[in-house]
């Protein structure tokens, strides 16, 4: 009994509030409800039994025609010390009406022996059942978590999905105003190149004496024939897109070495004027292709040297030297290829955005 009172003691002290965060609080208070109440009930039975007496003076009362409930409350209340006193105790409370009754007295539990305390068998079967429903309860959460889980996953996937789209679409977006850009300003050197052509047309012909018109029954000369295939050539934007490409080419093929595609378009630049401003000065229309200063800047570079044969120059002398003949240079070309050389030059963009095939 002891220990019953000492385990409701200990439930009576527990405070079930700093359970309240726990996964399962409701079974738990479940249980130790039920637990109390089994408690209580088994304190409210008190463990009685039968005093022990003096065994030979008991056979003595017996004897005389006491009955064994009489005899026993008789010596266990005159103290077991004798026959006469048992007897005297027995006529003092004859008129008692429990004095037939066996006397029963509470059992003394010695808490130190080593008899264990034994747990009824429902307390088990209960604390069993509450374990078990604990258990389950904390599967449940362990599911219901993981669950969560798995949707918080597809979740931040949806928006690293749609974050990733919307930097491809800005990207895109991008390259096609920066072309867009592109193709503007192109436009625009070009229409400055054929006005200047245009202009530099009329100022030879002023110089030369020859009218604004030409007459249609003039027959054409061996000069004017050629000038019109020149023009053919060049009106048509063919060309002046090749070149472009040309260059886009050699800045996607070297865009890990911008230094020196940029020293190449200065190189080729610098090329190209001195035709443009030494129209008959042969040294700046023939090119050494062994030269090593021309390697290094050009040569070593894919498209360099294709750059220059658009613009007119030639392979002679068994492919050791890039020729532009005096009669084949063509303006136009040469100044499409500077306003190319030069947009190259100053786009930080040029050719990393295009996808063209030079």
């Amino acid at each position: 009994m002891p220990n019953i009172f000492l385990s409701l003691s200990l439930l009576n002290r527990l405070d079930l509030r700093q359970y309240a965060g726990c996964a399962f609080p409701r079974f738990f208070a479940d249980f130790l409800s039920d637990l109390r109440f089994l408690l209580y009930d088994m304190s409210s039975v008190s463990e009685m039994a039968v005093p022990e007496v003096d065994k030979k003076l008991l056979e003595e009362l017996k004897a005389v025609g006491f009955p064994l409930a009489r005899a026993t409350r008789s010596l266990y209340y005159s103290g077991n010390s004798s026959l006469e006193d048992a007897v005297n105790w027995i006529i003092d409370h004859e008129n008692d009406p429990d004095i037939d009754q066996m006397p029963l007295v509470p059992v003394d539990i010695d808490l130190d022996a080593p008899k264990p305390f034994d747990i009824p068998q429902q307390v088990k079967l209960k604390a069993e059942e509450l374990r078990n429903g604990a258990r389950q309860l904390w599967k449940d959460k362990e599911k219901e978590l993981e669950r969560e889980r798995g949707k918080e996953r597809i979740r931040a996937g949806k928006e690293l999905q749609e974050a990733k789209r919307i930097a491809e679409e800005n990207a895109r977006k991008r390259m096609v105003a920066l072309r867009q850009a592109e193709k503007v300003q192109e436009r625009r050197a070009r229409e400055k190149i054929r006005q200047k052509l245009q202009a530099d047309k009329a100022e030879r012909r002023s110089k030369l004496g020859i009218g604004s018109t030409v007459s249609s029954s003039t027959p054409p000369t061996p000069q004017t024939t050629h000038e019109r295939t020149i023009s053919a050539n060049v009106t048509s934007p063919k060309k002046a897109e090749l070149l472009s490409n040309c260059l886009r080419s050699m800045r996607r093929t070297h865009k890990d070495d911008d230094a020196r595609v940029k020293r190449a378009f200065q190189t080729l630049t610098i090329y190209v004027r001195n035709v443009v401003k030494n129209l008959d000065v042969e040294k700046f229309r023939k090119i050494r292709l062994t030269n090593p200063v021309f390697q290094e800047r050009v040569g070593c570079l894919t498209g360099g040297i294709r750059f220059l044969e658009l613009c007119g120059f030639e392979r002679t002398n068994g492919g050791q030297f890039l020729y532009l003949p005096r009669e084949k240079v063509d303006l136009r070309i040469l100044n499409s290829a500077m306003s190319a050389l030069n947009f190259a030059i100053t786009n930080p963009y040029f050719g990393l955005l295009s996808v063209e095939q030079a």
